[in-house]
């Protein structure tokens, strides 16, 4: 008996454990894969890329921006103050949901720390779709 209840604790204790892990698991996705709706569309994610130049408007405490890998883009709407070294043109991931109107609400923006640093993730979706363009261009 002991053993069963032993066994029952541990099997509702793994469970929870599993649920909460699950549930502030956050997954980024790059501006192309957003675009083709591979990211989900009522949980919390991450996209990275770019900032791209021009895009960045402020009006009273809302601003607007543009996330891109150079294949695809995405519209990004943030409420709040924005890191230091957030530019245009520089590394960037923002944390937060797609709206109704299907703009990326953030609730977090990062941004790069040095000249010589961007988000692996980052990196690696700039570098994914710099390979996709040029092999896109290269098909007759």
């Amino acid at each position: 008996m002991f053993i069963l209840g032993g066994l029952a604790v541990l099997a509702v204790a793994a469970a929870l454990v599993l649920n909460a892990f699950r549930s502030n698991l956050v997954f980024f996705f790059t501006p192309t894969q957003v675009a083709n709706g591979e990211a989900p569309k009522n949980r919390t994610f991450r996209v990275g890329g770019m900032v791209k130049e021009g895009s960045l408007q402020r009006s009273a405490m809302v601003i607007n921006f543009v996330v891109t890998d150079t294949a695809k883009e995405v519209a990004v709407q943030y409420q709040g103050m924005l890191p230091d070294l957030f530019k245009e043109g520089k590394g960037v991931v923002a944390q937060g949901k797609i709206n109704a109107d299907g703009q990326f609400v953030a609730e977090e923006v990062l941004a790069k720390h040095d000249e010589n640093y961007m988000p692996p993730d980052a990196k690696h979706a700039l570098d994914q779709a710099a390979a996709a363009k040029a092999a896109q261009s290269v098909k007759p």
